[in-house]
């Protein structure tokens, strides 16, 4: 049975984050768009203030990565006072609209901290202003580059976790450096929303919306035909020769159903999936704040990682 505090928090984090139904899919696009305006820029600076002791705690240096649509941002964390041997490469969720925030953070230096880690985020460019194709290859070689100097985990929650898998599988398919292994946190792996359960799960999900999931996954592909591509959906793509990998998800999250169909397909392949799901818990709960749900999570994920 979930915790107090995660009942708290599935009540609370819809309405701070704003969760609702869709029905005019170009409102939402407008008003998306001017948000982004507001910040200048499609993707804001690093989201540290209010972290207590961050500037003392950790180190951050930024690269500039180079895509077709332009230039972007990706921050190297490195924890101070740790022995480093390894580079955790950590995508962001958000539903491709959102940006990295202070949870994404402060939960990735922690784990790096417990795995002698840096970490590089990259800050990729989000819709609807722009599509997977603006960074992709992009961040894939910022990651093949990591790899090659040691041991690179690659991470990601939610949209992030399908981004990880999508560039796993990209990785795989250059030859060269890979993963040693993958964290997947509830991610988004099926972006054409098609699993016959999809419908049943959006009644009982608290924070994410199908209509919103819908808009937001045809955005980032660019068109309806692209949702099933390997870029978009990793879990209808070969899952053959990928490292190692542990997924996390919760029941009363929608993408859980994107995540049974991976976990079906990799029992199918050569891929070593640990699959982890939990009744009853919300959309990302590894990495909210304060849940026993999530303090088990991370001795779990630290376990596997090392």
């Amino acid at each position: 049975m979930p915790s107090r505090r995660h009942a708290l928090l599935a009540f609370v984090i819809p309405r701070i984050r704003g969760a609702s139904d869709l029905d005019r899919p170009e409102q939402e696009r407008s008003r998306i768009a001017a948000v982004h305006a507001r910040w200048g820029q499609v993707q804001p600076d690093l989201p540290v203030r209010g972290i207590r002791g961050f500037a003392n705690d950790v180190a951050v240096v930024t690269e500039t990565v180079t895509g077709p649509a332009g230039d972007f941002a990706a921050y190297v964390l490195t924890p101070r006072g740790v022995r480093i041997t390894s580079t955790l490469f950590y995508v962001h969720g958000g539903g491709f609209v959102s940006p990295m925030d202070r949870t994404h953070v402060v939960y990735a230096t922690r784990l790096a901290r417990e795995l002698g880690a840096r970490v590089v985020m990259p800050a990729y460019p989000l819709a609807p202003e722009h599509t997977v194709h603006d960074s992709h290859e992009a961040l894939a070689d910022l990651a093949s580059r990591w790899a090659a100097g040691g041991p690179l985990v690659l991470a990601g929650d939610s949209a992030g976790g399908g981004y990880a898998l999508a560039l796993a599988q990209t990785l795989r398919d250059r030859g060269g450096p890979q993963p040693s292994h993958l964290l997947l946190i509830s991610p988004w792996v099926d972006l054409t929303t098609s699993t016959p359960e999809t419908e049943a799960l959006d009644a009982i999900d608290p924070w994410l919306s199908l209509p919103q999931l819908r808009s937001y996954a045809e955005w980032w592909a660019g068109s309806p035909d692209a949702l099933g591509s390997p870029e978009t959906s990793p879990a209808l793509a070969d899952l053959d020769g990928l490292p190692p990998a542990l997924m996390l998800c919760g029941t009363r999250d929608l993408l859980v159903a994107g995540c049974r169909l991976l976990a079906s397909r990799a029992a199918g392949s050569t891929w070593d999936l640990t699959y982890v799901e939990e009744p009853d818990l919300i959309h990302v709960y590894p990495i909210l704040p304060l849940i026993p749900e999530a303090k088990d999570a991370f001795r779990r994920t630290v376990e596997f990682l090392r």
